[in-house]
Formats: structure tokens, C-alpha cells, sequence
């Protein structure tokens, strides 16, 4: 195979991973559409964690709303919990690394806010544990996975879960899907 074959066999796997997605799980796509909408329409804050890339994308994510994604306008306020590392360190020595998102969202989420957590295996005890908290605070979770959505997906009042086995195309599909929210919300609000 050659450096271009692999390339564009690349780009054909993510082409029909996304056409498999947009065909399979299209009400819940604008299940998540509408909780992210319905929170910016109302002044809540969307607070995003995640793990690895997943946390890249959390942050990712957050610059989006609060900078802009493609049309100049009103930040609409947004928080990577994944960003803090004196607070990350702190909570992982004190506490351990399962606690670092469930002791901001106790200390910060409100209700009206939503959590919108990055998770592809949906089983990383630190995102459970912060989805338990959100629910305690009466704050609504909207989770991103893959594969069977994992323990997230009964936890999280809503799950989008990529049908695919990898990572990677689950990651690369759930910024492609949160891009289009965010200019939806743009273009609405």
C-alpha cells in the first residue's frame, strides 16, 4: 500500500463512519442539539471534561462557544474543566484522579447549566463520578461515547454514541457533530 492509498483509505473509513452515524442515531443527534440550545438560550454554562484526546476536545470545545466558531458574536459562557492544572494536581493528591471533574462540578455547575462530557469507552470512573455530581446538583449531562456508550450511557440524561469501535473516528465524529451545534447556536441565537 502507498503513503496516498493508506491516506485516502483513511479518509474513506471516517466518510462511511459518519454516513453509518448520520443514518443510525439522528434523533439523538438533535436530542443533543436541543439540551445544548436550550442551556445557551437560557444564560446556563456548558462545562465539558474528558480524558486524553477526549479532553482536548473538551477544551476544543469550549474555546468554540466562548471565542467564536464561525460568526462574531456574544460569547456564551463555556468551561473545560480539563484546563486547571493546579486544581487537576491538587484533587488527584488529596483526593485522586477520580474526583478532579467531580469537585469542580460540585464547586461550579448550577442549575441550567450542562455537562457535556467526552468519553469514547463511556467507563472512566473520574466522568462517572462527575456525572453523579452534576445530577446532584441538578445540572443535566449530555454525554459523548462510543462503542456500547458504556456505564455513561445510564447515567447521562442523554448519550450520543458513535457506532464505531475506534477511538479515533469517535473522537473525530464527536467534534464534527459538536462543530455543527455550535453553528446551529450561532446561527439561531
Amino acid at each position: 500500500m502507498t503513503r496516498l492509498e493508506h491516506i485516502t483509505d483513511a479518509l474513506r473509513e471516517l466518510a462511511a463512519t459518519a454516513l453509518r452515524t448520520a443514518e443510525t442515531i439522528g434523533p439523538q443527534l438533535d436530542i443533543a442539539a436541543s439540551m445544548v440550545q436550550e442551556t445557551v438560550a437560557a444564560g446556563g454554562t456548558l462545562f465539558f471534561c474528558g480524558n486524553g484526546g477526549s479532553a482536548a476536545d473538551a477544551q476544543h470545545m469550549a474555546t468554540e462557544y466562548i471565542v467564536r466558531y464561525t460568526r462574531n458574536r456574544a460569547a456564551y459562557p463555556a468551561i473545560a474543566l480539563t484546563t486547571d492544572t493546579s486544581l487537576i494536581t491538587a484533587a488527584g493528591n488529596d483526593f485522586g484522579f477520580d474526583h478532579i471533574f467531580e469537585r469542580q462540578v460540585e464547586a461550579l455547575c448550577r442549575p441550567g447549566d450542562l455537562l457535556i462530557i467526552h468519553s469514547t469507552s463511556g467507563n472512566s470512573p473520574n466522568v462517572l463520578l462527575a456525572a453523579a455530581a452534576a445530577h446532584v446538583k441538578g445540572v443535566k449531562v449530555l454525554a459523548f461515547s462510543a462503542r456500547d456508550g458504556g456505564a455513561l450511557l445510564t447515567i447521562a440524561d442523554h448519550s450520543v454514541v458513535i457506532p464505531t469501535e475506534r477511538t479515533d473516528r469517535a473522537q473525530e465524529l464527536h467534534l464534527n457533530i459538536e462543530h455543527a451545534i455550535c453553528d446551529l447556536i450561532e446561527a439561531t441565537l
